[in-house]
C-alpha cells in the first residue's frame, strides 16, 4: 500500500483509488513546516479523537477537497457545526462500507476533548480493509488487551502505532501491541513533535528489529510502500 507521512500522527493511504487521510495536524507542527496543506489530496479524512494535534487542519482540507470526514458521533456533530458538508459518523464497534473498502471503529485508551475543552466523545482507532491490504491505526492509546480482538476482524499487512510515550504507548508497549495484533510491520507515529515525546529513533528501530518487527519511521513528506 502507498503511504505518505505528514508528521506527528498524520498520514495518508491510497486504497481503492481513494486518498484516505488520518488525523491532519500540519500547520501547527513546526517539524512539518515544509508541507503545504493545499496540495494534500483527500477523499476521506478519519479523525481518531478531538485533541488539536489530530484535527487542526481537518476543516481546511475537507472544505478544499470535499472529503468525507469520518469520526465518532461527537466529532461528526462538531465538524458539521464547523461547516464541513460531507460527514459520516462511526462509533466503536461499528463498521461502515465505503467505496474503498470497509472501516471499523475500535476503542482507544486515551482522553479526548475539543479545542475549547468540551467533551469530544471517546478516543478511537480504525481497522481498514481494502483490496490493496488491511491495516490498523490505533490512534492515541495505551496498550490494551482489546487489541487482541483485531486479528479476529482482519489479517493485517501493517499497523500504525504511537511510540512517543508520556501521552501514549512507548516503544516497548508498541512492540507488544504489534504482537497482539499479529503484524510484523509497524509505522511509528506521535513522536518528536513536542519535547516530552522525543525518542531515540535508532534505538527504537533496534528494539523492534530484535522483536522481529520492521519499524518504519519515514521523513515528513515521504511517500513509501508497505
Amino acid at each position: 500500500m502507498k503511504i505518505t507521512y505528514y508528521g506527528h500522527s498524520c498520514f495518508s493511504v491510497v486504497a481503492g483509488g481513494k486518498h484516505i487521510l488520518f488525523d491532519p495536524f500540519i500547520t501547527g507542527n513546526e517539524l512539518a513546516k515544509d508541507i503545504n496543506i493545499d496540495t494534500i489530496p483527500a477523499d476521506y479524512i478519519f479523525v481518531s479523537h478531538g485533541h488539536f494535534d489530530h484535527m487542526q487542519d481537518v476543516v481546511a482540507i475537507a472544505n478544499r477537497t470535499g472529503a468525507t470526514v469520518v469520526g465518532i458521533w461527537e466529532l461528526y456533530s462538531y465538524f458539521g457545526k464547523q461547516g464541513v458538508k460531507n460527514l459520516h459518523p462511526i462509533n466503536p464497534g461499528g463498521k461502515v462500507v465505503f467505496d474503498f473498502g470497509t472501516a471499523k471503529s475500535v476503542i482507544a485508551q486515551h482522553s479526548s476533548s475539543l479545542p475549547d475543552g468540551t467533551y469530544a466523545g471517546v478516543a478511537c482507532g480504525f481497522v481498514i480493509k481494502a483490496a490493496e491490504g488491511n491495516f490498523y491505526y490505533s490512534g492515541d492509546t495505551g496498550l490494551t488487551l482489546d487489541m487482541t480482538l483485531i486479528p479476529k476482524w482482519a489479517d493485517l499487512d501493517f499497523a500504525v502505532f504511537p511510540i512517543g510515550d508520556a501521552l501514549t504507548m512507548g516503544v516497548e508497549e508498541a512492540i507488544e501491541a504489534a504482537q497482539f495484533v499479529k503484524t510484523n510491520k509497524v509505522l511509528g507515529v506521535h513522536y518528536d513533535t513536542f519535547g516530552f515525546i522525543k525518542i531515540d529513533k535508532a534505538d527504537a528501530i533496534k528494539q523492534f528489529k530484535t522483536a522481529g518487527i520492521e519499524l518504519h519511521l519515514p521523513a515528513i513528506g515521504e511517500t513509501f510502500d508497505i
